[in-house]
């Protein structure tokens, strides 16, 4: 894999897409640094991380999508690769807060933000960016946030996990054009809080109880409801009060 280091930059996702743009880079270069001035979370939010503390990295993804429909897959190889390897490295009660959260039990520890763009020839390139929150321990103001330090009590090495990390995707991609099936099924089954009653808000504010089954083919999370029906919803159309 190809890895380009930064101290600092505004956005690894910015400067990876303007590599992109410019020239023909290999797939799964990764572009990281210590220092993330304008991080971006998902549907613009802010992603704000300590210098030097945590894994900050974007991954170029290509040859892998070949419809728009299946975007989705690659937030499932993305998310199931972080998983995997947080695993490995004994952190407890893992979960995947739909869409792209990583969770150590009601502790976000993760954030992925995926960025599309279709080239001229019809091809889909992907730039995947990943926060993971390795050795911050200081999170004042924000009571939701945790690390694999917190959890752990020692700190962990950021090179070993970002290696692990990526080639569990490359593994992930491959199995996902053998047999998507059952990477979305363990992607279902690592759903924060499915198949348990809890309180959701929409975009109009107003409070509803619904029980998270799973995701449709494009992603959208499914959610019974008290009717008895299950609706789709899209990335903020729902916010889960936990």
């Amino acid at each position: 894999m190809k890895l380009i280091k930064l101290d600092a930059i505004d956005s690894t996702n910015d400067f990876l897409k303007g590599i992109s743009a410019q020239q023909d880079p290999e797939n799964f270069t990764v572009v990281t640094a210590e220092n993330q001035t304008k991080g971006k979370g998902q549907m613009g939010a802010v992603w704000n991380s300590e210098v030097g503390k945590n894994l900050i990295m974007s991954v170029l993804v290509k040859d892998f999508l070949i419809e728009i429909n299946e975007i989705f897959n690659l937030n499932i190889a993305v998310s199931l690769a972080v998983i995997t390897t947080l695993k490995k490295n004994n952190i407890p009660d893992l979960s995947i807060k739909w869409p792209n959260d990583i969770l150590s039990a009601n502790k976000k520890i993760s954030g992925i933000l995926i960025e599309n763009s279709i080239k001229s020839d019809g091809s889909i390139h992907s730039i995947v960016g990943l926060g993971l929150n390795v050795n911050q321990t200081n999170f004042e103001g924000l009571p939701k946030a945790s690390s694999l330090a917190v959890i752990t009590g020692q700190e962990l090495d950021k090179e070993e996990l970002l290696s692990a990390i990526v080639t569990q995707l490359k593994a992930n991609v491959k199995e996902s054009k053998q047999n998507p099936a059952s990477l979305r099924q363990q992607f279902v089954d690592c759903l924060y809080k499915k198949d348990i009653p809890m309180p959701f808000t929409n975009q109009k504010e107003e409070k509803f109880m619904g029980i998270i089954q799973g995701i449709s083919p494009i992603g959208k999370l499914q959610v019974l409801l008290e009717d008895d029906s299950v609706s789709e919803f899209d990335i903020k159309e729902i916010q889960m009060l936990y």
